[in-house]
């Protein structure tokens, strides 16, 4: 293409007033608001907030892993549940509460992570943080009720 026709062409698209485009900011307000999907200009976030409080979430496996080690060794040493009753019921419910409490103590350390991210990356949408807290929500339904109802034979 020669350099004269490239120069009309530039002078034809600029004459018809094409489109512009900017990626740098939200459309102006036309006076219904903030557009869809933007952030309010009262909307403030710190980072340290939300790192810190992911920090805090994450710092909760320490302690319900010291509350794992306490459970296994109050169940040290039941030995063999067979022709008692009471002993094959704890035995149920320790294996419940243990399951429970490490599904919870894993969740601590992904909410934890989650919300670090969050922190560390603001520009995160909030759909994006709802979708990984759905998640979260779905991997770490509670599990059953143990106890207190008759097996069936």
């Amino acid at each position: 293409m020669a350099w004269d026709e490239w120069e009309q062409l530039k002078g034809d698209a600029a004459a018809r007033g094409s489109a512009q485009m900017q990626l740098n900011q939200y459309p102006a307000d036309q006076g219904g608001g903030a557009p869809a999907g933007a952030a309010s200009e009262d909307l403030k976030s710190d980072k340290k907030a939300w790192v810190k409080a992911g920090e805090g979430v994450t710092g909760l496996k320490d302690g319900i892993g010291t509350a794992l080690t306490k459970l296994d060794a109050g169940q040290a040493g039941l030995g063999d549940t067979a022709g008692c009753l009471s002993a094959a019921a704890q035995k149920d419910l320790y294996e419940s509460w243990k399951k429970y409490v490490g599904d919870v103590k894993s969740r601590c350390g992904e909410l934890g992570g989650l919300l670090e991210r969050a922190g560390h990356d603001l520009s995160t949408s909030d759909q994006s943080v709802t979708d990984e807290l759905d998640k979260l929500k779905v991997k770490y339904e509670d599990t059953e009720a143990v106890g207190g109802r008759a097996k069936e034979k």
